[in-house]
Parts: structure tokens; sequence; C-alpha cells
């Protein structure tokens, strides 16, 4: 999962980053509507955590420019504005779900992979393509039923495969999902790790394939 957060509050804003990307949730982070807004209309995110008092410009307005481009990006409002009428408003305007500052890491967590399920139609954490399992709660995959042994990186970038089996993805993309934002990481390397996992899913039934010009897409028999 690649989510955008929007959080003008550097303390909160590293911490969330560290802990979040502890967690397999990548993370961009800005500190400013403006960016925000700008962010949203140029890469690719699965979720947004979206404080409302920003400068720049405000999260009230970073939302609503984000459903009137009728982007449909599941929303959460992560504020200390914690009434009822602030709760109400942001709901109204398109937010999909409302955390008050403080808040607990679990929770948050918790929320963003219920938001993200939703958005894609899923309703448990097991995510799977064929004979492939993926169980989020233990953060492992599972083939025909075993325990499949996978470095950090070949892990991650499976998930983000079987997260949207059916669907190109192109290398930028998977990247994006993968590594931080300030690790320079070269697009050839997901080639590497596409390589390696082909490998050891070999004659399973579940197999990754290149779509010339379009990118990776799992699929299985």
């Amino acid at each position: 999962m690649r989510i955008l957060l929007a959080e003008d509050e550097h303390t909160l804003g590293t911490w969330l980053c560290k802990a979040l990307e502890h967690a397999g949730i990548q993370v961009e982070w800005v500190d400013d509507g403006r960016l925000a807004d700008r962010a949203l209309q140029q890469r690719d995110h699965d979720a947004l955590v979206l404080d409302l008092g920003l400068p720049g410009m405000d999260g009230h307005t970073v939302l609503q420019r984000l459903r009137d481009r009728d982007q449909r990006l599941p929303a959460l409002i992560l504020t200390a504005r914690d009434s009822l009428n602030e709760r109400v408003a942001s709901l109204n305007e398109g937010a999909d779900d409302f955390l008050a500052k403080p808040f607990a890491l679990a929770e948050l967590e918790a929320r963003l992979h219920a938001l993200v399920r939703r958005a894609r139609g899923v309703e448990h954490p097991r995510l799977a393509c064929g004979p492939l399992v993926y169980d989020s709660a233990r953060r492992q995959f599972a083939l025909n039923g075993e325990a499949l042994a996978l470095s950090p990186r070949e892990l991650a970038v499976l998930r983000v495969l079987v997260q949207r089996s059916g669907e190109p993805l192109s290398k930028q993309q998977i990247l994006e999902r993968v590594f931080p934002d300030d690790e320079e990481v070269h697009p050839e390397a997901v080639e590497v790790f596409v390589y390696r996992l082909r490998k050891r899913l070999e004659g399973t039934g579940v197999r990754i394939v290149t779509l010339r010009g379009l990118g990776y897409v799992l699929e299985s028999d």
C-alpha cells in the first residue's frame, strides 16, 4: 500500500512515516496543501491521510478539489478538530473516515487497510491469486498452503502485484510502492526482483506476465 500523508506537524509526520513504513505501508509525506493537491494529480496512491489545518491550501480545499476531479481515492481525515460538526462536514465533503488526534497507530493502520479493501471490493485482509495467498495480518505469503520464503524486497514486490492481480503495473508504479522516496533505486531493479519471483513461482499455476508497453501483471491458471 502506498499512501499520501498531508501533515504539517513535522514531529508527527516524521514518526508516522517511520512507523507506517515499518508496518509495510509506503508513505509519501507533504507538509503543505498545495503540495498535496499537486501530488494527488501527478502520482498514484492507494489512500490519502489528510490533516485539515494545512498551510498553503487547507485540507477542506484539498479534499474538495480531489472529489471535483472525480478521484475516488479513499481519504482519511486526521486532525485535532474533534467536534461533531467537523466530522459531519468532512464526511459530507467526501472523506471516507475520520480519526482524531491523539490516536493509536494500530487503529490508523487498521482503518487504512479497511478503506483500501473496501475501495477494491475486498472484505477480507487476505489477498489471493489462485493458490498464492497473502495474509496481511501475518505479512506472509503462502503457496498451496505452504509458507513461501521470500526476501523483504521480493515480498514487497509480490505484495504490490497481488494487490492488483490481473491489472498491469509499470516498473515505476512498482518502484513507488516498494521503495522510499529518498532511496535511489534504478527501475531495472524491478526486473531483478521479478526474475527471482518468476523462478519461485515456476510450475505453480501462478505467473508474472510482461505486457509490452504496460508492465507486469500477476495471473493464475
